[in-house]
This record gives C-alpha cells, structure tokens and sequence, in this order.
C-alpha cells in the first residue's frame, strides 16, 4: 500500500497528529518526518519518536550518494525510498521547499 502523507506548516501541530496516531494504534516505526532541514527533521523525530529516512530505509549506496547530491536531490531519493514515484517525489520535494514538514505513514492500515 502506498505511503500517506500528511503535510504541517507548524512543528507542534505534526506532533500532535503523531501522538493523536499512536493513540489509535499507529506505531512509530511506520511514522517518518521529513523536513527540508535536517536539524529540524531531527528535533521532531525524536520529539515524538518517529523516524527519520537514513541508511536502514535508503540502503549503503544511496545513504553514501546523498553525501555527495543537493538537498533537493537527496530528499527525492528519499521519497522514491519510501515507496514514491518520481513525479510524486518532486512535488513533495517542491512542498519542502516552502517550508512544510511532513509526515509520512508507511502502513496506512489504520
């Protein structure tokens, strides 16, 4: 099943809809944040203990590939990792550019 993604302006609002999804049996594993900023993916991933798109979900090759590719480039790699299609991707790349963070949910059973 194909990811849902849920885009947040606002830091706290995307933290509350985590903690709203785990109340109703959403686990955290199946929550990633993704942001335009890495310090901020990272503030709010472990705020509400989601995950973050790394090595585990990219594999090696792509993880040491982002090292050397733009932001833009790296953060569709990740989309396409997280089950994306390209075109998908880049319009999801395009909401980070103006400052939205996202939520992805990797099994929307719930």
């Amino acid at each position: 099943m194909k990811p849902i993604v849920k885009e947040f302006q606002d830091d706290t609002q995307l933290m509350d809809e985590v903690n709203m999804l785990s109340e109703r049996g959403v686990s955290t594993r199946d929550l990633y944040v993704v942001s335009h900023d890495s310090d901020r993916t990272d503030r709010v991933a472990d705020k509400v203990d989601a995950n973050k798109v790394g090595m585990k979900e990219e594999g090696i090759t792509e993880s040491v590939g982002n090292m050397f590719r733009k932001k833009g480039d790296e953060l569709r790699v990740k989309f396409k990792e997280l089950g994306f299609p390209q075109d998908e991707a880049n319009e999801l790349e395009e909401k980070l550019d103006h400052g939205k963070i996202l939520l992805i949910n990797t099994n929307p059973v719930h």
